[in-house]
This record gives structure tokens, C-alpha cells and sequence, in this order.
């Protein structure tokens, strides 16, 4: 899977945006039609004038769609992972809706063939 990083307003890390592609390549063990991706990297002023939120956004594009995830955190390997388990249940929901759509037309088709092959038998 191609992804595009962008940290807004801040350098990244190499061991991040590395840590990063590491986790979401894990993605194609569920789905590999995954195309390609963007993750955005930004931090978020929190309350106090010394904390800040990390805010991790990735968009992912498959054949048919996009899915998109928005999460915060301490850290952005904190957010990452909550990312990565939003994602792994999007892939998995969105796959099965792909195989569930056409799993009805082939249970058509093969039962059609049968009804075919069992009719000629009995023509015979």
C-alpha cells in the first residue's frame, strides 16, 4: 500500500512515520485491495498552555470507497493504535459487505447449474 505522510506544523520523526507504515501495512492482512492512504499528523493545543493533544487522521482508498479514521492521544503512537483498531473493524465490515453482495448471485448461479445438470440427468 502507497501512503502519503504529512505532519502539519512539525517535523516527524523518521521512527514514527516508520512505525506508522509498519502498523497500517498490517491492514492488507484483512483486506488487500487497499490502494493507497494519507495520514496527517497534527498537534492540538490542549488546556493548559504546556499540553498538547496529538491528532492522527488517515484515509485509506479501496476500490469502491474510502474509509476514514480520526483519533487523539498523549502520543501518536497512543493514537495510531486506537487508529489501527478503528480501521481493522471498517476493513473487516466493509469486506464483508463486499463478499456478502455477491455471495447471493453465486448461490444463484450454482443452484441454476444444479437445477441444469438435474434435469438433463432425468431427460436421459
Amino acid at each position: 500500500m502507497r501512503l502519503q505522510m504529512q505532519a502539519i506544523h512539525f517535523d516527524a520523526d523518521p521512527k514514527l512515520l516508520n512505525f506508522i507504515q509498519q502498523k497500517l501495512d498490517k491492514l492488507d492482512t484483512f483486506y488487500d485491495r487497499i490502494t493507497s492512504g494519507e495520514v496527517f499528523l497534527k498537534l492540538k493545543k490542549g488546556d493548559n498552555a504546556k499540553t498538547q493533544t496529538k491528532l492522527l487522521e488517515v484515509k485509506l482508498y479501496v476500490p469502491g470507497g474510502t474509509m476514514f479514521v480520526r483519533e487523539e492521544g498523549t502520543t501518536f503512537e497512543e493514537a495510531t493504535d486506537l487508529a489501527i483498531d478503528t480501521l481493522k473493524m471498517q476493513v473487516k465490515k466493509f469486506k464483508d459487505k463486499r463478499t456478502n453482495a455477491r455471495a447471493p448471485k453465486v448461490a444463484d448461479e450454482l443452484a441454476a447449474e444444479t437445477l441444469t445438470v438435474i434435469t438433463e440427468e432425468t431427460e436421459d
